[in-house]
């Protein structure tokens, strides 16, 4: 590197260290008109796209500078970050597994490089890189949260509650911490309680920013049996999240009647025989869905114990691969015209390009588990485009399935839960979903109550397993000893065994929930 490429590069660095992107762009330009085969120049360049958010651009620069000088480590996990957002996951796990050695004397980028791995369904792969960052640079919050969380996803709940109680010691009023810890064992007095509400009682905060530290305090409030005080926690909470997180149910229900209309039975029928499986698809998909809450996790637990099946947990691929081949140009999760248009085509190449997706995951088990409740919009498709996948759907009791999602944040795919009359609407489209798939699949659908599943976890998990053709084996039972990462909102619970605590759970909550309940009779839901 020449003394005027070494000085430009330092005050890139600079520029970087005051977030001063426009100069580090001019910096990176200056290096590369002196030598446009400089690695440097073409990493900084890729740091200003990526701060851009073209993630194109910053693909392509990263990969040159990479090309430039394979040593850059720095590069590698940009461009593992980059490949991640794009969900080239397989990439982003190719570069890692690659360069991940190379990391010992960088906290940052053994934590950017704990996040991807998180981000790509490997947290058991994160952790160590978290440990490392921590060790190469201890008492950084930021770093000691990512290992706090990424515990959690492993069942290290002792270690992940001493990280949370440290922070909260050093910095008191980190609300998102509270919540944290809150989640991670059954409150038993008040003492975290009244800490939190007197962060509420000095916060000079909007409502808006106080979501987090609301839904902390209704589930402790809840866990000590204050119902009324935790219902309205929960209510502030959901409030706040629907005064800023617009959104439009009609739209979810306008969705879900299109895939009634154009999913039906004639269509499946039509369907029948066109799709070419790759070889990797002799492994059978085991799709399981339902609302969100609804016992997916658990029922995922007891099959993943299995030593025939393999887990991936939650992944978007399915929905990610139907959006593209929709043709459909949108920045919709899913919509009328792309439902419309994928009723129309083949499903092959969306069937091989999300086994392309999922392949670096597959180990040798003939079944694995993809575990998202929404996909349980897309059954039709599913069964369209895998004739030999296994489909499972949960149910639950309506008023505690609603009541579950409405005290649980959410991130963008269930934001009809914040609100009682969204959830009511919602829930009575989705039941009508239900009924349809059942006419439409018939005895594909292989229907688990979440009821009957915790009140005889034995006999529903030797009916389950023969249903999907497997043997028993005692460690379903017994999935509380299983070790497998879990990055759900049910990660702290599917830690202990089946219990019927939650059956009936809604109750408490009666009063407040009248008005949901008295719409959902009206509507003809059995409850």
């Amino acid at each position: 590197m020449t003394s005027n490429v070494l000085q430009l590069s330092q005050q890139a660095r600079r520029a970087i260290q005051a977030k001063d992107w426009g100069n580090v762009g001019v910096f990176a330009s200056s290096i590369l008109k002196l030598d446009i085969n400089n690695a440097e120049g073409h990493f900084l360049s890729g740091m200003v796209e990526k701060v851009a958010k073209r993630h194109a651009l910053a693909i392509n620069r990263f990969e040159q500078a990479l090309i430039l000088d394979n040593t850059r480590y720095d590069a590698a996990i940009e461009l593992a970050n980059q490949y991640s957002i794009a969900r080239r996951n397989a990439d982003a796990a190719e570069l890692l597994e690659k360069y991940k050695n190379s990391l010992t004397n960088s906290s940052l980028y053994s934590d950017l490089a704990g996040t991807i791995y998180t981000e790509i369904g490997l947290p058991e792969k994160a952790f160590p890189l978290y440990q490392r960052a921590n060790e190469i640079q201890p008492g950084i919050d930021l770093f000691q949260a990512n290992l706090a969380a990424c515990g959690v996803y492993l069942g290290k709940i002792k270690q992940a509650r001493a990280i949370y109680t440290a922070l909260l010691t050093k910095n008191p009023n980190h609300q998102r911490n509270h919540y944290h810890l809150s989640r991670l064992a059954k409150s038993k007095d008040s003492t975290h309680i009244q800490k939190m509400q007197q962060i509420l009682a000095d916060s000079p905060l909007p409502p808006e920013r106080n979501v987090f530290i609301y839904y902390a305090l209704g589930k402790e409030l809840e866990d000590i049996g204050r119902w009324e005080e935790a219902f309205s926690y929960y209510k502030t909470g959901a409030d706040a999240v629907c005064n800023i997180a617009l959104h439009d149910t009609d739209a979810d229900i306008r969705i879900i009647n299109s895939i009634i209309q154009h999913c039906n039975a004639d269509w499946l029928q039509k369907s029948r025989g066109q799709t070419t499986l790759q070889p990797t698809q002799s492994k059978t998909p085991i799709f399981i869905v339902g609302l969100p809450r609804t016992g997916t996790t658990l029922t995922e637990r007891i099959i993943s114990s299995h030593s025939a099946v393999q887990t991936l947990g939650e992944t978007q691929f399915l929905q990610l691969v139907l959006r593209r081949e929709s043709g459909v140009q949108s920045n919709d999760i899913m919509n009328e015209e792309m439902i419309a248009s994928l009723s129309k085509i083949e499903l092959k190449k969306a069937a091989n390009a999300y086994i392309e997706m999922v392949s670096y995951r597959l180990g040798r088990e003939p079944f694995f588990i993809d575990k998202l409740p929404f996909n349980f919009l897309f059954l039709g498709f599913i069964a369209k485009a895998w004739p030999n996948a296994k489909i499972i759907h949960l149910g639950r009791n309506p008023m505690d399935a609603c009541f579950a999602m409405y005290k649980q944040i959410f991130t963008w795919a269930y934001k009809f839960s914040y609100s009682l009359d969204s959830l009511g609407q919602y829930y009575v489209a989705y039941d009508k979903l239900r009924q349809h798939w059942r006419e439409v699949l018939q005895d594909r659908l292989i229907e688990v109550e979440y009821e009957a599943l915790v009140s005889n976890p034995e006999e529903e998990t030797k009916k389950l397993l023969a249903q999907l053709g497997l043997s028993f084996e005692q460690g379903c039972i017994d999935f509380d000893k299983n070790d497998a990462p879990s990055a759900t909102a049910s990660s702290v619970q599917i830690r202990e065994k089946v219990h019927r605590r939650s059956i009936n759970k809604w109750q408490r909550f009666s009063k407040e929930l009248q008005p949901l309940k008295a719409y959902l009779e009206s509507e003809g839901i059995q409850l």
